[in-house]
């Protein structure tokens, strides 16, 4: 079994730093306050300032939380049931910042996969893709890819009855089982 796990949104809080970022230079929200994936457009931000600003808070990369306390663990109880890759959309110049972060958070996975668009995702020969973003998963559906989504305040209102919800990544470990078991 072929695992895509993302990392923004899924293992990296990273949205966490961009609010601390933003908050200093804007006027404040929160974390609850991101209900949809583009949000930047209801408070005027410009989507290439949203994506550069992300850029900026990965140089700070020790200082990006994990989305969960035992990631490490989830990682390595996935790496124990099939082969996790890596697979994520960021500006180039950030990969060693995510990389170093990886080994800091000691992330269990073979290879790692960088990709420009997120959307570019689904073209990528994987079983199963867990991931928050809820273009990525429209995508993914659309191609016939298995979807396990990681819950976010910007996908609550992504309802596609193929991809699995989960709120912890153990989570996915119990659907992926099933999905290998119903393939034997």
């Amino acid at each position: 079994m072929k695992i895509a796990l993302d990392v923004d949104g899924v293992l990296a809080d990273v949205i966490e730093s961009w609010l601390s970022y933003n908050n200093k230079i804007r006027p404040t929200i929160c974390k609850s306050q991101i209900s949809e994936w583009d949000f930047w457009k209801n408070h005027d931000i410009n989507k290439f300032d949203f994506y550069n600003e992300l850029s900026i808070c990965w140089k700070s990369w020790e200082n990006i939380s994990p989305t969960e306390n035992n990631i490490a663990s989830a990682t390595k109880q996935l790496s124990n049931i099939g082969s996790v890759d890596i697979v994520t959309a960021r500006d180039e110049s950030t990969h060693n910042d995510v990389k170093n972060w990886l080994k800091l958070h000691n992330i269990n996975f073979n290879n790692y996969v960088g990709v420009a668009e997120g959307v570019e995702k689904s073209k990528l020969d994987y079983d199963i893709f867990i991931d928050d973003s809820p273009l990525n998963a429209k995508s993914m559906l659309e191609k016939g890819k298995s979807v396990i989504l990681y819950s976010q305040p910007w996908n609550v209102s992504f309802e596609d009855k193929r991809a699995t919800r989960i709120h912890e990544l153990k989570n996915a470990i119990p659907i992926i089982d099933n999905m290998i078991n119903e393939s034997k």
